[in-house]
């Protein structure tokens, strides 16, 4: 049995279709994200599977019964939003503990819960903190126990990393998937952060207007988007506009709009036709860099070739980057180890570019 299942789900508000026909189901215990830009319709969504709105039509199942008319607080699930909620004037315990006391549980039971879910959060010293008095990691933890005690089948998070500072929400990444795994508890998170996503997620669904574009494992998502936008959503690329000059099947010549040639490839074997309009991707890890010269063409035999000069050094320790400016001007970006011959690489560098054309993947324009 599924935690959640949502089948055909339809929301509009007048005119505008919110959310268009998703259906997905989530497997007991695991995490589950929504990722899209601001506007998706991925919000809509959530506030329907909490209870706060109801769908047009489809349906909503938690452990496989429907919950269509069941108002918020009869549904086992609960919900944890961006800015904690937490109750400022009371301590921790007793934020914790809030959930419990509506239900009528004993002091007794609520004791020994409240003890439970801070040591299983990793804070069992702060239960007569005041909430003002804790880091905004511990905030984020309490806002998640207060929920957990209550043994919700599913826990939404909306966007609740957005508040946090850079190095907060790259540790808090870790830290909830880490909680997510001691709970076994299935989190569904939405975001319009793709590394948020990607991190902690055993599956993503990508939105768009109301769409799920695709629904997969971060892998999945990464190395086989199914359409152009989830292939520049979700990681970095290299981006051209162009047009199949010379096509094989699934494989074939374009030229780009501003010149350039290249063999690539469609992700989903469709077949290319002369003069198809397509959009191109390139990883910027999937291309070889060298000085000019200093690699002899047997190095690049059947690869996509470009020559160009280094305009930017973009450091960022093991993850710098360099952008190489073509004689078409067009800025190609590159990842960029720092070792070997390439240790000296610097602006103004004459380089060649070289990849493989199974890393250039193209989608007929629109897709």
């Amino acid at each position: 049995m599924y935690d959640l299942e949502c089948e055909k789900v339809t929301k509009n508000f007048d005119e505008l279709v919110a959310v268009d026909d998703v259906t997905f189901e989530i497997p007991s215990g695991s995490f589950f994200s929504i990722l899209g830009p601001s506007g998706c319709g991925k919000t809509t969504l959530m506030r329907m599977i909490a209870g706060f709105e109801e769908p047009r039509q489809g349906d909503i199942r938690i452990k496989g019964k429907s919950v269509l008319g069941t108002p918020p607080n009869k549904r086992n699930v609960k919900m944890v939003f961006q800015h904690l909620a937490l109750f400022p004037m009371m301590n921790v315990k007793e934020n914790i503990a809030y959930g419990l006391r509506s239900r009528g549980a004993s002091s007794d039971e609520i004791e020994r819960r409240v003890v439970d879910v801070l040591e299983r959060i990793g804070l069992p010293d702060v239960a007569h903190k005041e909430i003002d008095q804790l880091s905004g990691g511990q905030k984020q933890r309490i806002a998640i126990a207060r929920c957990m005690v209550l043994d919700p089948d599913v826990l939404l998070l909306d966007e609740p990393l957005g508040a946090l500072d850079l190095k907060l929400r790259e540790r808090m990444k870790i830290e909830l998937k880490l909680l997510q795994h001691q709970f076994g508890t299935t989190f569904l998170y939405i975001t319009h952060d793709q590394s948020e996503a990607m991190v902690m997620s055993d599956h993503v669904a990508v939105m768009r207007n109301g769409r799920f574009e695709q629904i997969g494992t971060p892998q999945e998502l990464y190395h086989k988007p199914v359409t152009a936008f989830v292939a520049g959503f979700v990681g970095d690329s290299n981006r051209w506009n162009g047009r199949v000059v010379h096509p094989d099947g699934a494989r074939a010549r374009v030229e780009t709009d501003t010149g350039l040639t290249m063999t690539c490839v469609a992700i989903d074997g469709s077949t290319l036709w002369p003069g198809t309009p397509v959009e191109i991707f390139v990883r910027p890890e999937s291309i070889s860099v060298a000085r000019k010269n200093t690699q002899g063409p047997e190095t690049r035999a059947g690869m996509n070739t470009q020559e160009g000069s280094i305009d930017s050094l973009l450091f960022n320790g093991a993850n710098s980057r360099l952008l190489v400016r073509t004689g078409d001007d067009q800025l190609i970006e590159v990842d960029f180890p720092q070792t070997g011959v390439n240790a000296d690489l610097s602006p103004g560098d004459v380089v060649d570019l070289w990849w493989e054309s199974a890393h250039s993947t193209c989608y007929p324009s629109g897709r």
